[in-house]
């Protein structure tokens, strides 16, 4: 397949180009930019005129409910609904039933993931045996059957000395150690943020120290191992502030932001919904602010859309019953675009959140269209307003705390290996 995208603005963060380019795509690859190949014949011509044409994001956190949830979401549905919002490479968590600490359940989700021609799949490795957080699992076993890090997916470790152990089998072999900080004693049967809210709710709290008491071990444990860290899910000025001190000191740590915390506080719990109980928990105005100024100065890396897609009777229940999560494939770009606006962000600087930074936190080639390169592709209609609402969401999860919202950017083609994967 031949595809010519032509008068569309090219916006590509690692190569520092955003001007109105032409691309000319076969075999998959991306061939030329600017002037047509010689003897280039188009199967296809995709008019881009008036959009914008970026790598396709990759998202750092997107579970696909399979294996052992599909009451909640099936394979096929999260994956249309990830090309759907623009998304070609997508991290998935190990906290499947049963989880991933196998090589053969790796290889089963990878197969199936692939058969589908949708977006690339890279599944997380659990770090330890059934995520108990007791016995390590065969990293080396699973990174060959396709796993490149390893994570808890947020459940505790048992020990430090199991997170020493985990770190320095990872560092010996180059693996990175994803880990959300929050320690459990201290978080307990919490369900909302320790501030004034949840004390006129009622709810049981976080307090801010349970994330910053995990990572104080947690950084002191990677200065001990030499391990490279990636911190999931930062929700605390705090820990903002010791990660920036962390890597001043000269600790390769990288770190992320759920979207949904740039845009919400406690404040939007109001009253009891559901929608928004999320873990780390909506903090206060102040943890909000930090959050996008963080991610604006580079102490934060990268955005994710923390993707959960949940089954309706499990919002319904109250606030604390309900379960946790929230549907953002489809929203991870919009709402990016919303911080960037909001903040007075140049558009390439705002697309880097979400496609050559979190590339370069996964370790893989993407993000980015350069010559000979995979052609994974987003365009999308920057001034096209949308309403979110459960009919225009594909996810089989409707839960989302932007419900009736308009948010900016529409997107219109999702190209995966020179494909048209999705189109409005």
């Amino acid at each position: 397949m031949k595809i010519h995208i032509k008068n569309g603005r090219l916006v590509d963060p690692i190569n520092g180009v955003d001007a109105v380019i032409d691309i000319f795509i076969a075999a998959g690859r991306i061939l030329a930019i600017g002037d047509a190949p010689d003897n280039f014949q188009a199967n296809r011509v995709i008019d881009a005129q008036s959009l914008v044409v970026c790598p396709g994001l990759v998202d750092l956190s997107v579970r696909l409910r399979e294996p052992g949830h599909e009451y909640k979401a099936t394979l096929e549905s999260e994956m249309e609904a990830a090309v759907a919002g623009g998304i070609t490479s997508l991290a998935c968590p190990p906290d499947t039933d049963p989880p991933l600490d196998e090589p053969g359940l790796v290889e089963m989700l990878k197969y199936r993931a692939k058969s589908l021609n949708l977006a690339h799949v890279y599944p997380i490795g659990a770090l330890t045996q059934g995520l108990r957080g007791e016995r390590l699992t065969e990293m080396a076993e699973l990174n060959d059957a396709g796993c490149i890090v390893f994570g808890q997916s947020g459940v505790p470790l048992t020990s430090l000395r199991i997170m020493m152990q985990a770190m320095r089998y990872a560092a010996t072999f180059g693996f990175s150690v994803w880990l959300r900080p929050q320690e459990a004693s201290l978080a307990h049967d919490g369900v909302a943020h320790d501030g004034e809210i949840a004390t006129r709710l009622g709810l049981p709290t976080i307090p801010v120290c349970a994330e910053t008491v995990a990572l104080s071990s947690i950084i002191l444990l990677t200065r001990e191992t030499g391990v490279h860290l990636h911190l999931c899910r930062l929700s605390t000025m705090e820990g903002i502030e010791m990660v920036r001190a962390a890597r001043q000191q000269g600790l390769s740590i990288t770190c992320d932001v759920a979207i949904n915390h740039l845009h919400l506080s406690e404040m939007d719990i109001g009253f009891f919904d559901s929608n928004c109980h999320l873990m780390p928990p909506l903090r206060g105005m102040s943890d909000r602010g930090a959050l996008r100024n963080g991610l604006l100065d580079g102490t934060i890396d990268a955005v994710c859309s923390d993707h959960a897609p949940v089954d309706e009777d499990a919002k319904l229940l109250p606030f604390g019953q309900a379960e946790v999560g929230a549907t953002g494939v489809e929203l991870l770009l919009p709402l990016t675009l919303k911080w960037g606006i909001e903040m007075h962000i140049p558009l390439i600087a705002v697309l880097a959140k979400i496609t050559a930074a979190p590339a370069r936190i996964l370790g893989i080639d993407a993000g980015h269209l350069s010559l000979g390169t995979a052609a994974d592709l987003c365009i999308f209609d920057l001034e096209q307003y949308w309403r979110v609402a459960a009919s225009a969401i594909k996810s089989q999860g409707k839960n989302t705390p932007f419900l009736g919202m308009e948010l900016p950017g529409k997107v219109k083609y999702t190209l995966v290996n020179g494909l048209v994967v999705y189109e409005d």
